[in-house]
């Protein structure tokens, strides 16, 4: 799985989202510009250790990203779509988009791909979810629908074991 994210403005966001796609094999893109600088210490915080591990790569800007996955299939998250994004079936290759805090993916690159455009649901009294948790939820369920290849699915005690 991939995950892009279009124009992120918050660090922590980015770092959080990082540290979960290391969690689950994702590669994370990056589409520029970015509100922060890769350096920054809140991304390795929220990152934690796991940063240097994380398969990122940067784009200048969406153009350049197709440019480079000319046949990618590219679900784009949005809280204006009309399909839900537990109807959509994933593919283990397929690109899931954020767009950045403020104002989400443009409406241009949404109307062009309006096929592709998928939404958590949520009451009407809030505009959205944090990204970072935006990015959680979809992409398990992308995982989900993989069967989780690859993943550890059950774990162990401590100092305990399970009967």
């Amino acid at each position: 799985m991939h995950i892009i994210l279009h124009q992120p403005e918050i660090p922590a966001n980015t770092g959080n989202i990082g540290r979960t796609c290391v969690a689950t094999g994702t590669a994370l893109h990056l589409i520029e510009p970015l509100g922060f600088r890769l350096d920054e210490k809140s991304i390795k915080r929220a990152g934690m250790d796991y940063w240097e591990h994380l398969d990122v790569t940067r784009y200048i800007n969406y153009q350049e990203f197709l440019e480079k996955h000319p046949h990618a299939k590219v679900w784009m998250a949005t809280t204006k779509a009309k399909k839900v994004y537990t109807e959509v079936s994933y593919g283990a290759d397929d690109f899931i988009m954020f767009g950045k805090e403020s104002a989400g993916i443009p409406e241009e690159l949404l109307v062009e791909n309006e096929a592709y455009c998928i939404r958590i649901p949520m009451l009407d009294e809030i505009r959205s979810l944090n990204l970072s948790n935006s990015v959680s939820i979809v992409l398990y369920e992308a995982l989900r629908q993989q069967g989780f290849a690859n993943m550890q699915t059950a774990g162990e005690l401590h100092r305990l074991h399970w009967h």
